[in-house]
């Protein structure tokens, strides 16, 4: 079955799987699929077709939960651990417990999760930086297979 079929099986046209497609490439894994969308406005979004129309669209046919103020996971340990494309990045707190970090402005709904989840995105390295970046500005300690110990991206 090739991924639009599948989107399609779910009820969604070939447009609406074309921008869920786009959306997957800024997905991370940390016990659920993440989108990672904190600035809608941001070239590396938009140059891919993610915009705020965009959003608001996935939003309407009930795929994303859309916050303009944005989402927050909070509760974290000192360490947790993300994935993007399969591949782990670690991210250490100064604190031992109640962290949280920034999720952006979009969550997927369950129905979102699930066709997501049926998907295999294709890695983003300019947006897998982006985001490395913004943690790194943040002070959060970054370890991770892609990123050197001075902090260079591979």
């Amino acid at each position: 079955m090739k991924e639009d079929d599948h989107f399609v099986k779910f009820g969604l046209s070939l447009t609406d799987s074309s921008l869920l497609s786009a959306l997957c490439q800024f997905v991370w894994v940390q016990s659920e699929s993440l989108p990672l969308i904190f600035d809608v406005e941001n070239e590396i979004y938009t140059k891919q077709g993610i915009t705020l129309p965009v959003l608001k669209h996935l939003e309407t046919i009930g795929l994303v939960i859309f916050e303009a103020n944005g989402f927050v996971k909070k509760r974290f340990g000192k360490h947790i651990r993300l994935f993007y494309c399969g591949r782990p990045t670690k991210i250490g707190y100064e604190n031992d417990g109640d962290n949280q970090l920034d999720l952006g402005v979009i969550l997927l709904t369950e129905r979102g999760k699930e066709l997501v989840h049926g998907y295999k995105a294709i890695k983003n390295q300019e947006f897998y930086e982006y985001v490395i970046s913004r943690w790194f500005q943040q002070g959060y300690l970054l370890s991770s297979i892609q990123v050197d110990r001075k902090n260079k991206y591979l």
